[in-house]
C-alpha cells in the first residue's frame, strides 16, 4: 500500500495502544529510575482514552485519528501529556482521506519542532526528542527517495529505535532524570522508548516495507 488511509491509522493506535499495555511495567521501572514512576500510567491513560474517543466518535480520515490522540494526552497528566498532545496535535493537521510518505513527513517535521520549542530539548538530552528527530529525519529522507507511507515509517521505527537506545549512555539535560545525574546513565528515557513503540506499531505483520 503506498498510502496511508483511516483504517490503516486506527489500526496503528490500536496496535500502539495494545503495546503501551504489554509494555506498562518495563516503562513504569524506567521512569522509577530516572523520573517519578508516572511515565507508563500517563501513556496507558492517553491511549486508552485516545482508544475510546476513536470507537465513540470514528474520524473520516487519519488526521482526524490523530486529533483524537491528542486530545486524549492533553487530558492526561504529567509532563509528557502536554508534549505527547502537541505532538500529535501537529500529527493531526495532516488533512486529505490518504496520506503520502511526503504529507506525513511534513507533518512530523513540524511536530517534532513544537515539542523541542515548548520543551527547549535538542537531541542529546536523553528526552522524547532523542527519538522524534531522528524519526522524523529518516521519514523526510525516505519520502524524498520515493518510498510508500509504510516504507518510510518502517526507516522511522527504526531511526527511533535507534535513538531511543542513545539515551542510555547519555546525562540527562532535561526533564526529572536531571535530577539523578549520573545515576540516570544505563537507564533508557521511558519517552524515547515510548516514541520508539509509536513508529514500531505502524509496520503491520506481513506488510513488505
Amino acid at each position: 500500500m503506498t498510502t496511508l488511509n483511516v483504517g490503516d491509522t486506527h489500526a496503528w493506535i490500536n496496535r500502539f495502544a495494545a503495546q503501551a499495555e504489554d509494555q506498562f511495567d518495563a516503562l513504569t521501572d524506567l521512569d522509577r529510575l530516572v523520573g517519578d514512576g508516572d511515565f507508563g500510567m500517563n501513556l496507558r491513560s492517553g491511549l486508552r482514552g485516545a482508544v475510546r474517543r476513536i470507537d465513540l466518535d470514528p474520524p473520516s480520515d487519519p488526521g482526524g485519528i490523530f486529533a483524537r490522540v491528542s486530545d486524549a494526552f492533553l487530558d492526561t497528566g504529567g509532563t509528557s501529556g502536554p508534549l505527547l498532545g502537541l505532538w500529535f496535535g501537529r500529527i493531526g493537521a495532516i488533512t486529505g482521506d490518504s496520506v503520502t510518505a511526503a504529507d506525513f513527513a511534513s507533518a512530523l517535521t513540524a511536530a517534532t519542532s513544537a515539542v523541542q520549542r515548548l520543551g527547549n530539548a535538542q537531541v542529546g538530552h536523553k528526552t522524547m526528542v532523542d527519538a522524534m528527530v531522528p524519526a522524523a529525519d529518516a521519514l523526510s529522507d525516505a519520502a524524498a527517495s520515493g518510498s510508500t507511507v509504510f516504507a518510510a515509517l518502517d526507516a522511522a521505527a527504526g531511526a527511533a529505535q535507534r535513538g531511543a537506545q542513545s539515551t542510555r549512555s547519555m546525562l540527562a539535560r532535561r526533564g526529572r532524570a536531571t535530577y539523578v545525574g549520573e545515576h540516570a546513565r544505563g537507564v533508557e528515557d521511558p519517552g524515547a522508548a515510548a516514541i520508539a513503540m509509536f513508529f514500531s506499531a505502524a509496520q503491520r505483520e506481513g506488510d513488505p516495507a
